[in-house]
């Protein structure tokens, strides 16, 4: 028998709170040094965007919100990715 949403919620409630607690915690420190440091480096601004969209897939709709976020973290597929990469 399938578990049901309010039994996975209930089991995956903690977890989840204490990795949201995680996130937020470290965009704290990010901003507050970025403040005092005088901000990120472009490579670091294009993963905080990275970071940002994450969230913004987390908040939304859908039953696909993992699937958009392994795309969101992921390479475009090539189809010569073994010669690239010399394997």
């Amino acid at each position: 028998m399938p578990r049901t949403a309010d039994q996975i919620l209930e089991e995956s409630f903690l977890d989840v709170r204490a990795k949201l607690l995680a996130v937020a915690a470290t965009l704290d420190r990010i901003d507050r040094a970025a403040e005092q440091t005088g901000g990120l480096s472009e490579a670091q601004v294009n993963r905080r965007a990275q970071v940002d969209a994450a969230i913004e897939i987390c908040v939304g709709d859908g039953p696909d919100r993992a699937e958009k976020l392994q795309r969101l973290f992921s390479r475009t597929y090539q189809p010569e990715w073994r010669t690239t990469m010399h394997l």
